[in-house]
């Protein structure tokens, strides 16, 4: 989100926006009496030590209000309501690291089970609406281990944004994968006064978005829980990935729906199929190096230090990934990095997840949309995120496969972004293998031609005559005046740069690019 400098700061105000989810009445409050003095807070700190030790150790799975949970710490621990207190409760966090700075305790560390306890504590109290209080007493997975789980939990993601809007007066929210955008007014709970989609210009098409929905054998693809055993679903995934390694030069980049899943599917494919017959990670190795991701953050950054070595000399490389995971949200696979990014599945949260289910309630109580609703929505936003990946600038290119034949129907196209459907053709809404790998084929062919920076002037790049009227516009006229070449000049022919060239033209075209394309601020 940006958004203006506000009026109380260009004055001096000093009113700064380090807590963004505090009212202004609790940033000014006095913290109470009865937690000033040291002794007294850790008196305090105590009790409710005790009364969450007593709700870890309860048997059965226990959903409330936050207004609930503080009355049971009123009327269970402390007489008079001394702990229960909202208004001493709000700065428990505050006065805690209060207290530990003026003791000058340099290992925090140690003292992290005890600053989790002072937040929850102070957030619970904040908060009134849109939390909830989740106490579990086991994994439902592991129900005979005992593990509990107390959390707070937001329902409500309008309050996030709340503090912006009434903070700024003009606010633009933007991103690649706000989808479809009707749904995030409702959910953020604000109505915009201009909403528009707006898709890629470009020079030429340079992104191919391709729903392989069965394989050659006419075998239907996906990751739905009734054909995730299927072994010839599974050695499709394995025969497309084969084939796209066989033709997509440097690094591809694979999607799996979780780690269990993605787990089945390499043990799947390391197996044989006969006695002679290589294995489908075999022939994969035939023409790309394969990097995992990991849950371990350490050995995943140094997979993906291997894999783009892997793709500068040369060699390819594929890397497995996880959506909703460390690859899938922050890491950039533009240029050779990332030529394809194949979607294996359709990455639906846990339906059965309590938070899911608060979530779920809340929007259908006090926005009216449907659960089935919001579970699409959420899965298609993440595959948006995963295949955005493979896109990084103007003059990149790359194949999104979206492997799973639920991509096919209305409900899931509609609600991915107008950047990608804009370049989905229709007929590209039901392939198989053998016909996917022909479009990607003529597609590399296509983008392997030379472009040149004339043809980006007038469609990603500014034409002289738009820079001028723009400079005009804002009384720079005589700044940029005579600043240009001439437009009927022939402009140098940018080649496609090889793998050990810089991505980038020589400095005279680097020039002449930046003074058409750049944005008068």
């Amino acid at each position: 989100a940006a958004a203006a400098v506000p009026q109380d700061q260009k004055e001096g105000g000093g009113l700064m926006m380090g807590t963004p989810v505090l009212s202004k009445d609790i940033l000014q409050e006095a913290m109470p009496g009865n937690i000033r003095r040291g002794r007294h807070f850790l008196q305090y700190l105590r009790i409710l030590v005790e009364y969450i030790k007593s709700k870890l150790n309860a048997t059965e799975v226990s959903c409330q209000f936050p207004g609930q949970f503080m009355n049971g710490l009123t009327n269970g621990t402390c007489t008079g309501g001394i702990v229960g207190d909202p208004k001493g409760m709000r700065f428990c966090y505050s006065r805690l690291n209060s207290l530990l700075k003026t003791l000058e305790v340099t290992d925090l560390d140690e003292y992290t089970p005890i600053q989790l306890l002072a937040n929850f504590v102070t957030l619970l109290a904040t908060y009134t609406k849109g939390f909830r209080v989740l106490m579990e007493p086991h994994d439902d997975r592991t129900p005979h281990i005992k593990d509990p789980k107390l959390q707070l939990t937001c329902v409500d993601a309008s309050i996030a944004i709340k503090p912006v809007f009434e903070r700024f007066r003009n606010v633009i929210i933007t991103s690649g994968t706000l989808s479809p955008l009707p749904f995030y007014t409702k959910i953020l709970n604000f109505t915009p006064k201009l909403s528009e989609a707006l898709t890629m210009k470009l020079s030429k098409k340079c992104i191919l978005p391709l729903i392989v929905t069965k394989g050659s054998d006419q075998v239907p693809m996906s990751s739905k829980f009734e054909m995730r055993n299927d072994a010839n679903c599974l050695k499709n995934y394995g025969q497309l990935l084969v084939e796209l390694c066989a033709v997509v030069p440097d690094g591809i980049v694979c999607f799996f729906t979780s780690y269990e899943y993605m787990e089945q599917v390499v043990s799947e494919w390391g197996k044989k199929g006969g006695s002679k017959q290589p294995t489908i990670l075999q022939q994969i190795l035939k023409n790309k190096l394969i990097f995992i991701e990991t849950k371990d953050v350490a050995e995943t950054s140094m997979a993906l230090d291997a894999f783009k070595k892997a793709c500068d000399c040369g060699r390819g490389a594929v890397f497995f990934s996880i959506a909703r995971g460390k690859v899938s949200e922050g890491i950039d696979f533009n240029n050779h990095y990332g030529r394809c990014v194949v979607m294996f599945g359709i990455p639906y949260q846990f339906t059965k997840s309590r938070v899911l289910l608060l979530r779920m309630d809340f929007l259908q109580t006090n926005y009216g949309v449907q659960d089935r609703e919001f579970i699409t929505f959420d899965a298609i936003r993440q595959t948006s995120q995963c295949v955005g990946r493979v896109i990084r600038s103007k003059m990149d290119y790359g194949i999104m496969i979206f492997a799973d034949v639920r991509y096919s129907k209305a409900d899931k196209v509609k609600k991915l972004p107008q950047w990608i459907t804009h370049y989905l053709d229709p007929k590209h809404h039901n392939l198989s293998t053998d016909r996917a790998i022909y479009t990607v084929k003529q597609f590399l062919r296509e983008m392997g031609q030379p472009r040149s920076l004339k043809a980006e002037i007038g469609e990603t790049m500014l034409t002289r005559a738009q820079v001028e009227k723009r400079a005009r516009t804002l009384g720079l006229g005589k700044k940029f005046a005579g600043g240009f070449q001439s437009e009927s000049k022939d402009l140098p022919r940018l080649e496609r740069p090889g793998r050990d060239q810089k991505q980038h033209a020589p400095q005279h075209e680097e020039d002449e690019a930046a003074a058409m394309e750049m944005e008068l601020m």
